[in-house]
């Protein structure tokens, strides 16, 4: 990987000593040690708040619905919305990110998200909110990937192991944690906001970190002859809205046309898209990534990884809550049995990632396997006491703690340096693509088999269709790289 460009400039006022010493470029075109870890906690607090608000309308939803007295269908939409127009934009944000400039997109994505933020906190209906949602998740995408592309240009490439050992299991434990601060959050009530203070601290959050990412952030120069294609993230998003929105829609009170006439809509639009990268002089995604099986097989397996990780969280929300109509602090408490699952396995194993490899994801996907088998037997056997649905979901967080991080840091192991800023941007635009479908299947899944009347029916036919998934993740982890990105 090379480094930052000698000519690199740095952000405004850093004509002190201190900050003059922090981000001199060395010998090595690098910054300096404690000038990269500055960099790396910008990046880590901008996806925490990026990966809180995917989750906190998991334990929020049905505070929100009974606030607007919307119907249940609507529910999937209120995260669905967020993590749909992320994932749709993000390749898009990588190449704005190229051609204009990672720190000045950054921060345009960040101010935009902050406001977005705020727009949702004072939404006057349900449908309002799903359009901020929509909003903020493409202002997400903007500030997500350069990120990711300050951290690959900012440390050096044998120095990539410790990064992803720390930045998997934060990310992780802030992925889990959005219902519980939710649920906390909703149940202080402060200034008797309700749900809508959950969205505010997004707000104070985001300008807090605006303040350090502007001292901080360095410049990387810009490439003026990245070409954008406006055409093909339309079709992206069209695609994915399509899809997912006749997904969603099966549950609706509406004539079943309009899912068919929605899904097949969405089919066109993903097919329009391929054929239209393929013939793109300058396409999104830089096509020799998918020329690597070992990157293809990385984004199925983490398509797989996320759809479940999703699939089992939304899938207790709903039992909890709607199912069985516990309050929102006892449900976010169970759900922080795999927060506790996540900080124990993510901590414990990332030393062991440059090591393992893919054997840790192996590890991850088979904990997975065995705390979804208990879970399922948890509500087949004792479905009266909801508490010990806390063991199973422990151990599902010890597996998704092992996979979180190591998902990433093998799926990028054969990915050249010039490859890097599409990767990442591929990567996560499945993550949020992968979490969107995965909760809007489950929501079908689950409101289709309970009927309204049983929700252990409803719970466990998701538990068996993410257990399905996890097996699929398995049969192609022989394909990912043996080892992460940084240890060959």
């Amino acid at each position: 990987m090379s480094g930052l460009p000698a000519s690199t400039a740095l952000h405004p006022g850093a004509s002190e000593p201190l900050i003059r010493e922090l981000f001199a470029v060395r010998e090595n075109t690098y910054p300096s040690p404690l000038a990269r870890w500055l960099i790396f906690a910008v990046v880590l607090v901008a996806d925490v708040i990026d990966l809180l608000s995917s989750t906190v309308t998991n334990i929020a939803t049905p505070s929100i619905l009974e606030a607007f007295g919307a119907p249940d269908w609507l529910a999937p939409w209120l995260g669905a919305s967020y993590a749909l127009a992320l994932g749709s934009m993000l390749v898009l944000g990588a190449r704005l990110g190229d051609r204009h400039g990672a720190r000045r997109v950054f921060l345009i994505g960040l101010c935009g998200f902050g406001a977005a933020s705020a727009l949702c906190a004072f939404a006057p209906t349900a449908g309002t909110l799903v359009l901020f949602r929509v909003i903020q998740g493409a202002f997400g995408a903007l500030m997500i990937p350069q990120g990711f592309t300050l951290l690959l240009r900012s440390f050096p490439r044998d120095k990539l192991g410790p990064v992803f050992g720390l930045f998997g299991p934060l990310m992780a434990v802030s992925s889990i944690s959005g219902p519980v601060l939710a649920g906390l959050v909703i149940s202080a009530d402060p200034l008797g906001l309700g749900w809508r203070a959950v969205f505010v601290v997004n707000v104070l959050v985001a300008a807090a970190l605006l303040v350090l990412a502007i001292r901080t952030l360095p410049r990387i120069e810009a490439d003026a002859a990245v070409t954008l294609d406006p055409l093909a993230v339309i079709l992206l998003s069209v695609g994915l809205l399509g899809v997912l929105g006749a997904l969603t829609l099966l549950q609706a009170p509406l004539t079943p046309w309009w899912p068919v006439l929605l899904g097949a809509l969405g089919i066109a639009a993903l097919a329009a898209f391929v054929a239209q990268q393929r013939r793109a002089r300058h396409p999104l995604l830089a096509p020799s990534l998918f020329r690597k099986r070992s990157f293809t097989a990385g984004v199925v397996v983490g398509v797989g990884f996320f759809a479940v990780t999703a699939g089992v969280l939304f899938a207790t929300t709903l039992y909890l809550q709607i199912g069985l109509g516990l309050a929102v602090l006892p449900a976010a408490a169970i759900v922080a049995a795999a927060s506790v699952g996540i900080i124990a396995a993510s901590f414990s194993t990332r030393a062991l990632i440059p090591k393992l490899g893919r054997r840790l994801l192996l590890i991850g996907l088979v904990l997975l396997l065995v705390g979804v088998s208990g879970y399922l037997a948890v509500i087949a056997l004792a479905s009266g006491s909801p508490w010990l649905v806390a063991i199973p979901l422990f151990i599902c967080g010890l597996g998704m703690g092992c996979g979180f991080g190591t998902v990433f840091a093998v799926a990028l192991g054969d990915v050249d340096d010039s490859e890097t800023g599409s990767a990442s941007g591929a990567l996560n635009a499945a993550q949020q693509i992968a979490t969107a479908i995965g909760a809007a299947v489950i929501s079908i899944s689950y409101l289709g088999a309970a009927g309204g009347t049983s929700p252990q029916a409803g719970l466990l036919v998701c538990l068996f269709i993410v257990l399905v998934c996890t097996a699929l993740s398995l049969l192609t982890l022989p394909l990912l790289p043996r080892r992460a990105a940084g240890t060959h």
